[in-house]
């Protein structure tokens, strides 16, 4: 009886798990066929940008624009850079890109200095009225910005910073403050409150917390931080054209001057350049920084 229980054939498993999905299906197809069209939507742009940049007017000329160019020139990127005219100034977009470099740099650095110790100390540091004083900056927030624009232009005035670089940069610090704040309440909240209560056993106080604890784990919020204020600021238009003078542009104000200069030919291969050369920065900024923005936004920037 053993050894015909041991010689008794066995009966062979069949194949486990999930049947795979074949690789056309009208599921694939539709998810597919999404993402094409909505990459087609805002790569097809850039493309017509890039080679249009890259040729002569003769070319242009033609009429097809979507064509490669037949003689590649980079002409057009070097006169948007350094000679082109805005007025009187023939010195194209370098001016410009310097101011918003002088705009950008200090505007991001202290609008994130401040607010995240505004979102540390909301998070974890509860004062009479703090909830108050969140509302007041979410609601601060949402704030159209056009119905503070004269107000704000009186109280530079009366400072006498309006028309200089140093009261374009507190605009920006002040109106990034809220959302901000908010990103980084939001993520201090998010993280384990036992860390917060060991150190005030140890006899950390408020900022041997903020530095030594709170600063290093919150790397991923800093780069959502920045990659937001460095887009926003970067890209801005209607504050530069408000709150500066001419010598003070930002690089989007000489960008408009540029394009819609009704003085001799349209060179709409030297807008193209122009266009690009004022999009690179937040562009490579992106993309050098992209991973940590996920990273933040997934660990607790848009977290209640």
């Amino acid at each position: 009886m053993s050894d015909i229980a041991i010689n008794k054939p066995v009966a062979m498993a069949g194949p486990r798990g999930k049947r795979p999905r074949p690789l056309f299906s009208p599921r694939n197809i539709m998810i597919y066929g999404t993402l094409f069209v909505a990459a087609a939507y805002y790569l097809l742009p850039l493309y017509v940008m890039v080679v249009t940049s890259l040729k002569g007017m003769p070319e242009i000329r033609l009429g097809n624009i979507f064509s490669p160019p037949m003689e590649i020139t980079f002409e057009p990127w070097v006169k948007a850079w350094a000679t082109a005219c805005t007025g009187l100034n023939c010195d194209g977009l370098s001016r410009g890109f310097w101011n918003s470099v002088r705009i950008t740099i200090p505007s991001v650095v202290v609008s994130i200095a401040i607010a995240s110790v505004n979102g540390y100390a909301l998070a974890n540091w509860r004062f009479k009225g703090s909830e108050l004083f969140f509302s007041i900056l979410v609601v601060g927030a949402f704030i159209p910005y056009q119905v503070m624009i004269y107000p704000i232009v009186i109280v530079l005035r009366e400072m006498g910073i309006y028309g200089t670089l140093t009261g374009l940069i507190i605009v920006h610090t002040i109106f990034g403050m809220p959302i901000l704040t908010l990103l980084f309440r939001n993520y201090f909240a998010s993280l384990p409150e036992e860390l917060f209560k060991a150190a005030r056993i140890d006899g950390a106080g408020f900022w041997a917390i903020y530095f030594q604890i709170m600063l290093p784990m919150a790397l991923p919020i800093f780069v959502v931080a920045m990659i937001l204020q460095v887009t926003g600021i970067w890209n801005d238009f209607l504050f530069g054209v408000v709150f500066t003078r001419p010598e003070y542009y930002p690089m989007t104000v000489q960008l408009n001057n540029i394009v819609n200069s009704v003085q001799g030919v349209k060179e709409y291969n030297v807008n193209m350049a122009a266009t690009i050369l004022t999009g690179a920065v937040p562009l490579i900024v992106y993309f050098v920084s992209g991973r940590l923005f996920v990273r933040g936004i997934a660990a607790g920037a848009v977290k209640g």
